[in-house]
């Protein structure tokens, strides 16, 4: 799995039966900083062509083959004891309500099958678009199946670049939905003034004071508005959409902060993007869990602002509850492919809005 964050590539293996998922071995492997140069140039729309697009669908097919082979090396394992890996590609461009819709994730599966001599399954999310779905999110299938529980009311939080939440409640469809960014915009922002790729226990945000007119402005972004299922990225959360908000500040307001004091407004604008969807699931008659995954659960003060905002909320990581918060998604993919093989659903219709329960995603053989 490799986000939108672009921070590298999570590399899990995983046992699966018909009820079980179980870990047994996990890598991070870092991806090149001229490869996410070049992946952030194409994401943000800076002018490209088919050369560039197929050279960087090569480079990381070759990338997520190199994580896969490291991780069989680190659990000595030999591929012929493997299944089938299960990849998300990199996504570049996600736009699901235009009408052409389409999602596009990058990462040729045919070399990651040559390379490690084992089969793959990969480009999950179109087949989901083709029945009319938003093609994400396509997790809350998967923590479905690890944390339904009839007595207790749970949201379960994936802070990557982008937030996104799967709803289980007692007796009730399961919902899912991206809330809107997650640690996107303090990565981009700390990344422009410091060339940091994030900011490290929100060390630099806690200098600054959360600013209310740039939150309330950035708050009355429509997409938070619109009603599930619905799905977001890049292509709206992004530096230059932040820049823009700056601008209008200082021009209709003359208000001109600190960068310090955007980082720190950033993380309240996150939670709060967060905080204001989750409060909607409270439930009065059984405990209310929520459970974060994704790199956001290491961000203190992030966390503290969520538990603020959330006082009925008993508020956990995903760990505290059998399953690494680091590994959430790239279990999810190895879940996913396994479905696939085994032609079974992989996506949730109620959340995706797709009109039927399909086996997502291609096979490429070894």
């Amino acid at each position: 799995m490799s986000g939108t964050s672009m921070d590298g590539v999570d590399a899990v293996l995983v046992e699966i039966d018909s009820t079980q998922t179980h870990l047994v071995a996990s890598i991070s492997f870092p991806m090149g900083e001229s490869l996410k140069h070049s992946l952030l140039d194409v994401c943000l729309g800076q002018p490209t062509n088919l050369q560039t697009i197929g050279e960087l669908d090569h480079r990381l097919g070759h990338l997520f083959a190199d994580a896969v082979n490291t991780l069989i090396t680190k659990a000595n394992v030999q591929p012929e004891d493997i299944k089938a890996i299960g990849s998300h590609g990199q996504t570049v461009f996600h736009s699901p309500d235009c009408e052409y819709a389409f999602t596009m994730q990058l990462g040729d599966a045919n070399i990651i099958s040559a390379k490690t001599g084992i089969c793959t399954v990969a480009d999950f999310r179109r087949k989901d678009m083709a029945f009319g779905g938003q093609g994400a999110p396509l997790v809350p299938a998967f923590h479905q199946q690890l944390f339904s529980c009839s007595e207790t009311s749970r949201v379960i939080l994936n802070i990557g670049g982008i937030a996104n939440i799967t709803v289980l409640q007692p007796n009730q469809h399961v919902i899912g939905y991206d809330t809107g960014p997650g640690n996107m915009l303090m990565d981009a922002w700390i990344s422009f003034h410091q060339q940091k790729s994030y900011d490290n226990n929100a060390e630099w945000a806690l200098t600054g004071s959360v600013n209310h007119a740039l939150l309330e402005q950035l708050l009355a972004e429509p997409y938070l508005a619109l009603s599930a299922p619905k799905s977001t990225g890049r292509e709206l959360f992004n530096l230059p959409w932040l820049q823009q908000h700056l601008a209008i500040l200082a021009q209709e307001k003359g208000i001109t902060l600190t960068p310090q004091d955007v980082q720190a407004t950033l993380v309240e604008f996150t939670a709060m993007t967060i905080a204001n969807d989750v409060r909607t699931f409270t439930c009065n008659n059984v405990p209310n869990e929520l459970l974060i995954c994704g790199g956001g659960v290491h961000n203190p003060l992030l966390i503290n602002r969520l538990q603020t905002a959330l006082p009925q909320w008993q508020i956990l990581s995903t760990s505290e509850r059998g399953v690494d918060s680091d590994n959430m998604e790239a279990m999810a993919f190895a879940w996913l492919a396994y479905r696939t093989l085994h032609q079974l659903p992989g996506n949730l219709p109620d959340v995706t809005g797709a009109s039927n329960a399909i086996a997502l995603g291609a096979i490429y053989p070894a």
